[in-house]
């Protein structure tokens, strides 16, 4: 069977002629530098004002305009400048902004927009220095900021770095472990980890350029196309499903293999621009060429009875147009569908105009009712994908699996081999070393919710008293200088809590909501937050596990009210005395001197606070 691709409407020549611009965005400011209209003061104005006094005649109130100095300068039915550059306390703009009656403060109350001090601020400093306006981004030609000073062994990037550092009060961090950097490139560039293998190779290569080789080899893996073009496939709003009604399947990965293999052989990106647009209309155009203009096609398509086909070909027809509009001309067309713009420089008539420029062709984006569509579930036109390549591809495919298996079936057999031998030599390494746990010794516990607190002779606490509907137990303890990976937590029955179980509910349950931790030391400019990547515990109730502790971004939460925590329900049918949960943390270097302090918060679930625990 051949797999088909749908083919591009024919887009005229014209095309080529769209401005090809970019977004440039910020990297902020600082006190001493120049405002800049573009990156401190339009996303202010878009948000709060253009949609009363912006390019929006229709909805334009006061016929005041101030998202040009002309239409600024020229004002509003008054007659007088909104503003006066080189004098904010004489511009009616900034005395609107500032005004302590409410008729004539700007953004009116009711419109709920209220600007920060520091927006009000950057208005008035931006207008004592001219009040420079600057032509929407996507028509400015980005121009490269003076570089600072370099630092000693750094890079251009560097500069810029060190100079947002140094105006915010901070310092740069440690250097990262080989093992770090190496898995931090590989996952920004192929999206994958790196194998021990080739943590190993790093590590162990010592050569000046060690750096530099690791970024080529990753640059050449096919793994960087793939990486890369994940961004991009969701600029073109790609599937492989129609995305309406029963979401039914179609064929577009040649185009999306497209994409990959053109950031793999660095394509420049005006003929990427080209081809994806217009690559059909290229004089002898390749397969290539007009696979590429699958982007134009990545719209949904509509099998549903009783459409109306013109209504839905306008429909992709918009679509085309909002889809050009934002990922090659930074603009947001969706807005000027039915209206003038609010905040970008576009009006209706401007949206039309590009609009025309699709709306020469036939296609529908509709399926063939009784499902006579081509190959793939795709309607007409499509492109027929040569047998041959989809058959190498899928053999090669195919054959990759094999490899795969073999391999991962050879690492387990290799597994079991040495298993035995590494455990003996763990053991040997080990002997004489104590891996016990030892309760810390705390210099301070406190209740939030007014509950007292009291050491056991085991080291541990027991929670009595006062019984909150939510607490936070906060402790302190001394820690010694070294490496930080992980805390026990161990939660024990008592007589005097609810059953004789773990918990002060009545039923000897409690949810835990949240467990933090902070090192603090003399010579810290700030605490160190722990981060906890993974966690294990004796038991769980089901719903709640103890690995929604954790700070992995996919794990089950546990914040406040939202009903997830680690909870012991039925833990008296476990056959267990008392229950342990391990928290791993990225590794933390304590300093000499330091402290450690926890907080185990309770929220959420009244009462269900933990009853005794080290």
């Amino acid at each position: 069977m051949r797999s088909s691709l749908p083919l591009s409407p024919a887009a005229r020549p014209a095309l080529g002629l769209l401005p090809l611009c970019l977004a440039v965005m910020p990297l902020g400011v600082s006190a001493a530098e120049k405002i800049s209209f573009n990156r401190d003061v339009r996303p202010i104005f878009s948000d709060t004002c253009f949609g009363c006094h912006g390019p929006d005649e229709a909805h334009r109130k006061g016929e005041l305009r101030v998202d040009t100095l002309a239409n600024a300068m020229k004002g509003g039915k008054s007659g007088k400048p909104a503003i006066v550059p080189g004098k904010p306390l004489e511009s009616p703009a900034y005395q609107r902004l500032t005004s302590p009656k409410a008729t004539e403060l700007m953004p009116p109350p009711d419109s709920h927009k209220i600007l920060s001090k520091a927006q009000i601020e950057t208005i008035r400093q931006w207008i004592a220095e001219g009040a420079e306006y600057q032509g929407h981004w996507a028509f400015e030609k980005p121009v490269a900021p003076p570089v600072p000073p370099v630092p000693a062994g750094g890079n251009e990037m560097d500069a810029f770095i060190r100079k947002t550092l140094a105006e915010k009060g901070l310092k740069p961090s440690p250097e990262a472990s080989k093992a770090t950097l190496v898995r931090r490139a590989s996952l920004d560039l192929t999206g994958l980890p790196p194998t021990p293998a080739e943590v190993a190779a790093f590590e162990r290569d010592t050569s000046p350029d060690a750096w530099s080789k690791l970024l080529d080899r990753l640059l050449a893996s096919p793994h960087y196309g793939e990486r890369m073009a994940m961004t991009w496939l969701d600029y073109a709003r790609y599937a492989d499903s129609h995305g309406f009604q029963t979401d039914s399947s179609r064929t577009m990965w040649p185009w999306r293999d497209w994409v990959i293999n053109a950031f793999n052989r660095n394509e420049p990106f005006d003929q990427f621009t080209v081809e994806q647009l217009a690559g059909d209309l290229l004089p002898n155009a390749t397969t290539e060429q007009v696979i590429a203009t699958g982007f134009n096609r990545n719209h949904r398509i509509n099998g549903e009875g009783g459409l109306i086909a013109e209504e839905w070909r306008m429909e992709n027809i918009i679509d085309r147009v909002e889809t050009t509009g934002s990922t090659w001309m930074a603009l947001t067309f969706n807005c000027c569908r039915c209206h003038d713009h609010k905040y970008d420089p576009i009006t209706q008539k401007e949206f039309y105009q590009l609009t025309a420029y699709f709306n020469s062709i036939t296609e529908t984006g509709i399926l063939a009712q009784g499902g006579a569509n081509r190959a793939g579930g795709n309607p007409d036109p499509v492109v027929l994908v040569p047998k041959g390549a989809a058959e190498n591809a899928t053999s090669a495919l195919d054959e990759a699996v094999v490899q795969a298996e073999a391999r991962l079936k050879a690492a387990e057999q290799a597994g079991e081999r040495e298993q035995p031998a590494w455990e003996q030599a763990m053991k040997e390494a080990l002997a004489g070393k104590s891996l016990e746990w030892k309760p810390f010794d705390f210099t301070e516990a406190k209740s939030s919710g007014g509950a007292t607190l009291t050491e056991q002779p085991d080291r541990s606490w027991l929670a009595t008293g006062t019984n909150p509907a939510e607490d936070t137990y906060t402790l302190a303890t001394n820690v010694p200088e070294g490496s930080l990976h992980g805390l026990l937590l161990e939660v024990l029955p008592d007589p005097k809590l609810g059953a004789g179980k773990l918990g002060r509910a009545p039923n000897g349950n409690f949810v835990l909501a949240d467990l933090e931790a902070e090192v603090t030391a003399p010579t810290l400019d700030k605490p160190i937050s722990l981060s906890f990547i993974r966690a294990e515990s004796d038991y769980d109730q089901d719903g709640y596990p103890f690995a929604s502790l954790t700070d992995v971004p996919d794990a089950p939460k546990s914040k406040g009210k939202s009903g997830k925590g680690w909870a012991i329900n039925e833990f008296g049918k476990t056959g267990l005395k008392s229950l342990r949960g391990l928290l791993i943390c990225a590794e933390v270097s304590v300093p000499d001197n330091a402290t450690l302090t926890l907080r185990l918060r309770h929220e959420g679930f009244p009462n269900h606070n933990i009853g005794r625990f080290r």
